[in-house]
């Protein structure tokens, strides 16, 4: 701490995390005093109007008793040092309702996250922390110089207003251009401290100075979670994750749709073949729609065209346990005794490359399993 001390009294410390942020809460300096400590939370930076008849705080007298920023460092290190207590743990701390590990958790503190000492008892300290209120046990605590060297490394400093508005200048001198104004509810990512009247901040992207009589300084850590808001984190995640599925399946979808009936090269195939794939249309989908009765047709296709089956209709027909009605008798006894031409249509149709189920291979009678179903059969 005497180094942070000597440091800010040159006016040269830059803070490793590299974030200071600018809130809205309107605490004078003397608000440092309070008994409890508070973790801010940041919100969005937002732009006002920049009319010269806006009314704000840094045209006004500094008051003789203000703290210079360096005080204000110091005094803040020193309050924490009482107040602050961080989690000393690799993943998860149990926060419990009362201090006992029979106690009925009430949420969780994580690595690198803190909270306000309210009461300490039997080897047990209450802490708040965000919107957690609740007991942890002293093992997976640390607190004092231990506390505050663990939170200085992984905390942001924040810059909170003591006046209802400061105007973000584009040099330090109360003569330079004004870039914005920062309100209650504000913040701007600190830079550096340039001396006892001006720090530097980051505004969009561009370098900004905000002049050390209107801010004060308090250190914020990342908070814990209670065991609603880590149930309510689990189902947006789970709905993020079921949205993101359903969108994937509807763009595989579309995706095969847009493949589904394209033409996939013709076959030579003799009359004989032809009404054998009519037989099998017949036995497998007579009682489908024309649409159906291609599939079937085109499943045939895609594996005569296919390296990994037999290279001709009958061969993929009579293959040894993939089509039942051929194992049976049944297509031969279509084929024998006449096979109707809307079935000899769509298997010349399905010979001459047309599919409507893209280069699918197999289909089966729809049982819910995953695939294109087209009438009662679903295919992949």
């Amino acid at each position: 701490m005497n180094k942070l001390r000597n440091q800010l009294l040159t006016g040269s410390v830059v803070f490793l995390t590299g974030v200071l942020v600018v809130t809205a809460e309107s605490v004078a300096a003397k608000a440092f005093e309070r008994a409890s400590y508070d973790f801010p939370s940041a919100g969005a930076a937002t732009l006002l109007n920049l009319s010269e008849d806006y009314s704000e705080e840094d045209t006004s007298e500094v008051p003789e008793d203000e703290l210079n920023i360096t005080e204000k460092f110091n005094l803040e290190e020193e309050r924490i040092m009482s107040e602050l207590a961080m989690a000393n743990v690799t993943n998860t701390l149990n926060v419990r309702a009362e201090a006992s590990e029979d106690s009925d958790k009430v949420g969780y503190l994580y690595r690198d996250c803190g909270g306000t000492i309210l009461e300490r008892r039997d080897g047990w300290t209450k802490i708040r922390s965000g919107a957690l209120t609740g007991w942890c046990s002293d093992e997976f605590l640390v607190f004092g110089d231990e506390a505050v060297d663990m939170a200085r490394d992984v905390g942001r400093w924040l810059v909170t207003l003591n006046s209802e508005a400061v105007r973000v200048r584009t040099e330090p001198s109360a003569d330079a251009d004004v870039m914005a104004l920062l309100a209650k509810g504000d913040y701007a990512d600190f830079v550096e401290i340039i001396d006892d009247d001006w720090i530097s901040v980051d505004y969009g992207g561009d370098l900004g100075y905000i002049n050390t009589a209107y801010i004060n300084i308090s250190l914020h850590i990342d908070e814990g979670e209670t065991v609603e808001a880590v149930e309510m984190r689990r189902k947006i995640e789970e709905e993020i994750k079921r949205k993101a599925a359903e969108e994937e399946a509807e763009q595989m979808r579309k995706e095969f749709e847009a493949k589904r009936k394209e033409n996939r090269g013709a076959v030579s195939a003799d009359a004989d073949e032809l009404r054998l794939l009519g037989a099998l249309i017949y036995c497998e989908a007579g009682n489908q729609t024309y649409e159906g009765m291609v599939a079937v047709g085109a499943v045939v296709m895609n594996r005569v065209k296919s390296p990994a089956y037999p290279n001709t209709i009958y061969s993929v027909i009579y293959a040894s346990g993939q089509f039942t009605p051929a194992m049976s008798g049944k297509v031969a006894t279509v084929y024998a005794n006449g096979v109707p031409d809307t079935c000899l249509v769509a298997a010349s149709a399905a010979i001459n490359g047309e599919t409507t189920v893209g280069g699918a291979t197999h289909f089966r009678r729809n049982n819910g399993r995953e695939g294109f179903v087209l009438g009662d059969h679903v295919f992949w």
